[in-house]
């Protein structure tokens, strides 16, 4: 039997909002969400796939509970990306459209930190942020959270991988002791269920589908090609499939950056969006986007968090993530909002494991797919000419007076002439682009590299945990004078290099100075990778050296941070 979100005791302005913005029934999650939290005010543990209505779960019933007079702060929605935040405070403007005196004010880094100033000092309600822009403006005694009611974590699993964990425990700490604590999350790894077990009570679980699953609606097919054919492997599928709408995950922001301008310089209508760019870079390419001006959007799963456009059809993985946690958040980018879509990973066979692991961990079955040869992409595009030649209607009335002078012109060829001239027009490029395409299909079982040159290599899916290799020591010229912290390193540097928290090692924060340590293996990349680059609006100037420690692998050393009030405190 369905419900309406009249069922659950909304004040009347959230249900009329929500009709106007077309929901007429709650999603399960919003279902669920909503009965458990009709009446309770305590904590809450809830568990879907990105895309099944998260917000709405967590934004009606806080807005339901607000009392909006005054200018304290009565709610914290944190979140791992400045685009997600801005996506969750939008939403939330929406269901409250209609409530007096609502205020929100969103802060995130990448934006002027005067402006979100003075949007605290005006008074907001509801505080959406990422945790170290929070935290920055904590330290600066502009924002107070001593009048917190609710803490809504949101994608709690990725601000953990992301490195956010000692700021969120510093900002759980200084709300109040009787804060409800709502966490929303796509998966439970460890470090989501201990900050469960440390910061709340007896919380109620609310799951909509298994665990750590991804959506039933989502196609999954992995298509193993030769080791350097990934991009032509990409070009083919994107051809293969014309009416494609879709996100391309890559690694790093150089290799997204490298796709981006070969899938240009080929003609296709693509762009990328990573950490490098500017705000209104980021939000230019989103708008490009959103508004179908791009048909393919290449992005770091950083950069990605928080992408919520309706009707992608496809997202295509070069490659597959470390974090297993990751594949969920990267293929719930389409299915959105009860629809379906595909996600392929193109992947050499030394990926293989690695994605037995995903399919176990997520409870999803991959279908082996072929990267389709020249000659079937050229008829497969040939048909898709074919029907869009005859659904085209003259959009302009003023064509007719055109049209017999075209006649005339073409008076001498016949309907099959004519028929040939159009489509080899259109298709000649398609047709030299195929002529001599080679199969990439890597069907073989691999080669066998036991030989002493290949000894200090990762072992074929390797999680990316330290093998007891010896660490390298990048340094670089800024410190604690410069308002650095533990946190914000480990975010660079994954979000930079494409390498996961657990591949770093010890940081040191000096004075003027600081330093982490990473695995050998990976020393290098890292290094080159982060030339360059620009920590709080400050660029870095790098350097590389032998881990002081010889083979330390004990991880990262303690942050010892200034001593906070006594607040909240793990139990």
């Amino acid at each position: 039997m369905s419900c309406s979100f009249e069922d659950f005791g909304l004040r009347q302005e959230l249900v009329d909002s929500v009709a106007e913005m077309g929901f007429t029934e709650p999603t399960p999650i919003q279902e669920k969400t909503l009965e458990a939290l009709r009446e309770e005010r305590g904590d809450i543990v809830a568990l879907a796939q990105t895309g099944t209505g998260k917000t709405a779960a967590f934004g009606l019933p806080l807005l339901n509970r607000l009392d909006f007079a005054g200018r304290d702060i009565k709610a914290v929605v944190l979140c791992p990306t400045r685009e997600l935040c801005i996506q969750i405070s939008r939403d939330f403007t929406s269901y409250g459209s209609k409530i007096r005196d609502l205020k929100i004010a969103s802060i995130y880094g990448g934006s002027s930190i005067a402006l979100q100033i003075r949007q605290v000092k005006r008074g907001a309600q509801v505080v959406v942020a990422t945790p170290g822009r929070l935290l920055d403006l904590m330290g600066r005694g502009v924002v107070d959270l001593s009048q917190v009611e609710y803490v809504i974590l949101d994608e709690a699993d990725e601000m953990l991988n992301m490195g956010f964990k000692e700021a969120i425990d510093d900002i759980l700490k200084e709300t109040p002791d009787d804060a409800a604590t709502w966490l929303f999350s796509a998966t439970m790894p460890r470090g989501v269920a201990a900050i469960a077990r440390s910061f709340m009570t007896d919380p109620v679980e609310v799951t909509v589908g298994r665990k750590n699953s991804t959506s039933a609606r989502i196609d999954h097919e992995n298509y193993v090609v030769r080791p350097g054919t990934e991009l032509v492997a990409l070009r083919r599928l994107i051809d293969a499939n014309p009416d494609i709408y879709g996100v391309v995950f890559c690694r790093t922001r150089h290799e997204t950056r490298q796709v981006a301008e070969s899938l240009v310089e080929c003609g296709y209508d693509a762009d990328a969006l990573h950490g490098d760019l500017s705000q209104q870079q980021r939000d230019a390419v989103m708008q490009r986007f959103r508004n179908r001006r791009l048909r393919l959007l290449v992005a770091t799963d950083v950069a990605a968090r928080g992408i919520d456009v309706e009707g992608i059809s496809h997202v295509i993985h070069l490659g597959l993530p470390d974090e297993v946690a990751a594949y969920t958040h990267r293929s719930g980018r389409t299915a959105r909002a009860g629809k379906s879509g595909k996600s392929f990973v193109i992947m050499t066979w030394r990926d293989r494991r690695k994605l037995g692991l995903v399919a176990a961990r997520c409870g999803i079955r991959f279908t082996a797919g072929k990267v389709p040869g020249g000659e079937e992409i050229c008829r497969l595009k040939m048909a898709d000419m074919v029907e869009r030649f005859k659904e085209v209607e003259p959009e302009h009335e003023t064509i007719g007076e055109y049209l017999p002078a075209v006649h005339e012109a073409l008076a001498d060829l016949s309907r099959e002439e004519l028929i040939d001239k159009l489509v080899a027009e259109r298709f000649n490029r398609i047709a030299s682009d195929y002529r001599d395409a080679q199969d990439i299909n890597d069907m073989g079982a691999p080669r066998r590299n036991n030989g002493p040159r290949h000894q200090g290599r990762r072992r074929e899916g390797d999680s990316g945990h330290r093998s007891g290799g010896r660490m390298q020591r990048i340094s670089f010229d800024k410190g604690a004078e410069n308002r650095i912290n533990h946190g914000a390193v480990i975010r660079l540097v994954c979000e930079r290099t494409g390498i996961t928290s657990r591949q770093i090692g010890r940081i040191e924060i000096g004075k003027e100075r600081s330093c982490f340590e990473v695995e050998g293996n990976v020393a290098r990349h890292v290094f080159h990778a982060m030339k360059g680059a620009v920590l709080d609006g400050q660029r870095l100037f790098v350097e590389m050296s032998e881990g002081g420690e010889g083979n330390h692998r004990g991880g990262r050393k303690p942050y010892r941070g200034p001593r906070r009030m006594q607040g909240r405190r793990a139990s």
